[in-house]
């Protein structure tokens, strides 16, 4: 398997972009202090702002730290975790949700980030919308979490379709990403407002490809 150059926490665990994802680890295990959280959505306002590539390496700094992840990937429209791992997509949550033998045995993947296994999309569906927010995603969730400590779950923008806002009321948490210089300041808040209408527990935004401090730098050599 080759995974891609966005994996920085396994290409550079020692960048600062690496420190940056533990820091986000960290602070999302304050946050659930009081409210246990096993399920974990990742989404952003509008396409290309980095949620799947935030997703990827939180996943693997979980996983270093001795915990069982699975990352789901429920962007049934453009999924792109499988690549990333450099792995396959012939079957995945779509597979769970039309057959029962893959319900009780999901077909998840092995990364080669010990302690941290994909479940691709699968065979994209023609209403992925109506499929997320069925009954059945409750039990693919449920049977998820007898394989994992936590699962995070990469989900289509938020603003483009509802596919996000109807995963939201499945989850413990929905962590939102944004991207410095990109993402419009009416999107980010039409995003927020679309997933606290459906009372969605929102732990926070993570801004995206900020330059690095230059007084930083030096420090991180």
């Amino acid at each position: 398997m080759t995974e891609q150059p966005g994996l920085i926490t396994i290409i550079d665990p020692l960048a600062p972009a690496s420190e940056a994802y533990r820091t986000l680890r960290m602070n999302l295990q304050f946050a659930s202090l009081d409210h246990p959280l096993r399920t974990l959505l990742v989404t952003s306002p509008g396409p290309g702002e980095g949620k799947s590539t935030t997703l990827a390496n939180l996943a693997v700094t979980m996983a270093q730290m001795e915990r069982r992840v699975i990352i789901a990937d429920c962007d049934l429209r453009r999924p792109y975790l499988h690549q990333m791992f450099g792995l396959g997509n012939e079957s995945g949550l779509t597979t769970m949700m039309l057959d029962d033998q893959a319900l009780n045995a999901p077909p998840l993947q092995a990364t080669a980030v010990k302690g941290l296994q994909l479940l691709a999309s699968g065979p994209l569906p023609p209403r992925p919308a109506d499929l997320l927010g069925s009954q059945r995603m409750e039990q693919v969730l449920k049977r998820l979490l007898d394989e994992a400590d936590i699962v995070i779950l990469d989900a289509p923008p938020v603003v483009a379709v509802t596919d996000a806002v109807v995963l939201s009321t499945k989850v413990d948490g929905v962590l939102l990403v944004v991207s410095a210089g990109e993402t419009k300041r009416e999107h980010a808040r039409r995003a927020i407002e679309r997933l606290r209408k459906v009372n969605a527990r929102v732990l926070g935004v993570v801004l995206n490809n900020v330059p690095l401090d230059a007084a930083l730098g030096g420090y991180y050599g």
